[in-house]
């Protein structure tokens, strides 16, 4: 007997549990990212017109990523009904680049060693760095007016672009040039520098074409003296440029920026402009200046319609130089436990973490508690699923995966699939020692199968009896078990 016939006596069409990861689940992203929510999910999500932070624990295969995905598609909703109050979406959940990066910068002689100098500037600029690149992509694709942006926030746009964007698609110089010339910041000939140059050059050469007798070679030497000292502040300027952008580059640890791309950019900017701004350079420790262009990322966002900023942070634990130690996810993430960048305004974290984490956060002393306020973080740990829920989870993907064929002409319900030997609360009691989602799915795939090699397509049975769900549930148990216990691969 084949599990397709199983479910299809059912009315179901495909396997609803042979998946175990959201990012690949396609009956999750097809029926069950708007229906099927975790208990928490009200706390976790919090209303987008005011974004909060959220601080998750959870287990491998409790449903983070499902949260993050669930988050990104209601965002997502919600900005096509509030197109002039939208929620900016950043998710932070690929750390591989910003860690390679932060390893080559640092020279670290190892991850431990690496991840110790990390700092909460490093993980800002991280960022700020896939907002920025993600909101030029928008402006460029989109063609948005940037008129509608004061002189100021011009100048902050072209700045922040300058510092993070890190497009790989299109040379960061060209992407610049689109973008100050769709902004109209300072278009060629205002640039004061070139003016002089080039107007001292062009009046030596007019003198030179007008006079014949200024073309003896003696007189052409001495005329270089003028073009030289017309070109001697476009000079200063281009020295202060590449000064800026060196040091530049070794405070942004965790990008990989081309010093001589920021160099010309930086040219446009006034050097009184530059004095007054919060440039995120090596002498700079404290990182206060993170703050202040996050500010200025956030005034920018609002006046294109974009009034609140979200940062989902997931997948902490799949990094390379991570592989997983507990101590290593520790060392990365605790410096994001900020009260200061976590409560910042108009912004909401979200933060999806490995439950081993939670160990660590307990142990935590009370200098800690006073810069992180776990207290006002909306805390979920763990991120908990009974037994009741995990029966309505199975039923929900059951009924997505229905296609109104069932011989009895019901909804498809797991109690269905289950001989009626085994009671209600048996089902729900045995269900609730999984915990998770993914351990749902795997037993009741594993569960299905067992069941179909007993039986034959000729003399089908169309309920699991109480024998094979028992086997099946011991050897399934003893392999979660021998998986806590860090044996397995669960």
């Amino acid at each position: 007997m084949k599990i397709d016939e199983f479910l299809g006596h059912y009315g179901i069409a495909g396997n609803p549990f042979s998946e175990e990861d959201a990012q690949t689940d396609t009956v999750f992203k097809r029926s069950c990212l708007w229906k099927v929510h975790h208990p928490a999910w009200d706390k976790f999500f919090g209303s987008p017109a005011d974004p909060s932070t959220a601080l998750v624990f959870g287990e491998k295969g409790s449903g983070k990523t499902a949260l993050r995905l669930q988050a990104m598609a209601e965002y997502q909703t919600y900005n096509e009904q509030n197109p002039d109050a939208r929620v900016f979406v950043i998710s932070y959940d690929d750390f591989n680049p910003t860690l390679d990066h932060f390893r080559d910068a640092v020279k670290g002689k190892d991850a431990a060693d690496t991840l110790k100098k990390i700092r909460l500037q490093d993980h800002m600029d991280a960022i700020l760095a896939l907002g920025v690149t993600q909101l030029i992509d928008q402006v460029l694709n989109d063609r948005t007016d940037l008129t509608k942006l004061s002189v100021d926030q011009r100048r902050d746009f072209l700045l922040l672009a300058a510092l993070y964007d890190q497009s790989t698609g299109e040379a960061i110089e060209k992407r610049w040039n689109k973008l100050r010339r769709r902004s109209g910041f300072r278009p060629l000939w205002a640039r004061r520098d070139l003016q002089i140059g080039v107007g001292v050059t062009a009046f030596v050469l007019l003198l030179i074409a007008a006079v014949p007798g200024l073309r003896s070679p003696s007189t052409l030497l001495w005329l270089l003296v003028p073009i030289l000292l017309g070109w001697l502040y476009w000079a200063w300027r281009l020295a202060r440029a590449e000064w800026y952008a060196r040091d530049i580059r070794k405070a942004l640890r965790v990008l990989r920026r081309d010093p001589s791309a920021l160099r010309w950019e930086m040219l446009w900017f006034k050097p009184s402009e530059l004095g007054g701004q919060p440039l995120p350079t090596a002498g700079r420790a404290a990182g206060e200046e993170r703050f202040e262009l996050l500010r200025k990322f956030q005034s920018v966002l609002a006046t294109l319609g974009l009034q609140g900023v979200v940062v989902l942070i997931d997948r902490v634990d799949e990094p390379q130089a991570i592989h997983g130690d507990a101590r290593l996810m520790r060392a990365l993430i605790w410096p994001l436990l900020d009260h200061k960048f976590l409560r910042h305004p108009g912004i909401g974290v979200k933060l999806l973490l490995p439950i081993e984490l939670a160990y660590y956060l307990e142990k935590e002393d009370k200098e800690f508690y006073d810069r992180a306020r776990p207290d006002k973080l909306n805390m979920i740990k763990p991120l908990r699923w009974s037994g009741a829920s995990l029966y309505d989870l199975a039923t929900d993907r059951l009924r997505a995966c229905a296609n109104g064929t069932a011989a009895n002409g019901e909804p498809p319900r797991l109690r269905q699939f289950i001989d009626p030997a085994i009671s209600d609360d048996s089902l729900k009691d045995a269900l609730d020692k999984l915990r998770t989602p993914r351990q749902l799915f795997k037993f009741l795939h594993r569960l299905l199968q067992d069941h179909c090699h007993r039986h034959t397509s000729d003399e089908p049975r169309w309920s699991v009896d109480p024998d094979t769900f028992r086997t099946s549930y011991t050897a399934y148990s003893k392999m979660v078990e021998d998986f806590d216990r860090g044996y397995g691969h669960g």
